[in-house]
């Protein structure tokens, strides 16, 4: 059974991208690994450094992976800030990454010139923080998407220079996880890449929203002017919303629209209604589901616990051994 970790910023709500992405592969590795599943933060201060409510938007996250099937029993579920071997490890790495390795990083260039006014050293060390999230566990898998294989590249890099330098073998080298051909990408609403929060609020469907605002996110998504010949291929636009369509309609539905506009007959309107309610179905039991467990602070309360007790003793145990390593002893 290998150690599998893996954390999301808690930024703002989950959406379907999420859900059919990251937290459809949780509940498949839950029952096959010992996985460490964490709500990141500390990350989330690196672009967000005067949160309007930190505490709000992690119990969100917390709330909605539980909605969504992630079970405290079977996996460690915990809050970074609730490890403090997390900032010590984070601490330890510091001192052995290096100023040119660390603005090489392409995320960071990125989001320096995005955010030219807020380019602070947690942005710069934010590789060193997401080691020490991995290493801490000595995991051995880690699933991340495109935008971060070189931070797990750089991950891998600091383990193997911390056994280098003081000739152990106290961290193994974590790999990508790889889902295989089963990865389902989740097009946005905007007409073109996938959906999410950053490329704006109308191109993502939140798991616990109103029936009311998919509707008007879904009428409002972009198309074209429709097909010029029968059978002719889809604009990107629209085969977007045939993609929507396929992950939440029965196969009847979807056929009955791809027979539309192979025949040039298909009108917009009336497959962004279907869409939005089929939608609105699959969504409706998380979103219950969501309110249910939002409203039971008790049990809200006992699943950090118990996740923070758990992080704690592999983490306690890893830090221990690393500053022994180094030198850090008690008279």
């Amino acid at each position: 059974m290998e150690i599998v970790v893996s954390g999301i910023r808690p930024t703002g709500y989950l959406h379907l991208g999420n859900y059919f992405g990251a937290i459809q592969n949780f509940l498949k590795m839950q029952d096959e690994n010992n996985c460490f599943f964490f709500i990141a933060d500390y990350h989330s201060l690196t672009t967000h450094p005067t949160p309007a409510d930190l505490h709000g938007n992690v119990k969100q996250v917390l709330v909605e992976y539980l909605a969504s099937g992630i079970d405290p029993e079977k996996v460690t579920l915990y809050i970074q800030s609730d490890l403090p071997e997390t900032a010590e490890l984070y601490l330890l790495l510091n001192m052995n990454a290096y100023m040119g390795e660390l603005e090489r990083v392409t995320t960071f260039k990125e989001k320096a010139r995005k955010q030219p006014d807020n380019i602070n050293a947690g942005l710069l060390t934010y590789p060193c923080l997401m080691a020490a999230d991995i290493i801490i566990h000595k995991a051995h898998k880690v699933p991340v998407g495109k935008d971060q294989e070189q931070h797990l590249e750089m991950t891998r890099t600091f383990a193997r220079r911390f056994n280098r330098m003081y000739n152990v073998e106290l961290f193994p080298e974590p790999q990508a996880f790889n889902f295989g051909q089963e990865l389902i990408k989740i097009p946005g609403l905007d007409g073109s890449g996938k959906m999410g929060k950053s490329e704006g609020e109308g191109n993502a469907i939140f798991l616990a929203e109103e029936p009311k605002s998919i509707r008007k996110k879904v009428m409002r998504a972009v198309t074209d002017t429709g097909p010029t010949s029968p059978n002719s291929p889809k604009s990107e636009p629209v085969e977007n919303l045939f993609s929507l369509l396929r992950i939440v309609s029965t196969p009847d539905t979807v056929q009955y629209f791809e027979d539309q506009y192979n025949s040039m007959q298909i009108r917009y309107g009336d497959l962004k209604k279907q869409l939005a309610e089929d939608i609105i179905s699959f969504t409706a039991p998380l979103r219950e589901r969501i309110i249910e467990i939002s409203a039971d602070d008790a049990y809200l309360s006992k699943v950090v616990k118990i996740g923070a007790d758990k992080a704690r003793e592999s983490a306690a145990k890893t830090v221990k051994d690393a500053r022994e390593i180094i030198g850090f002893r008690k008279f």
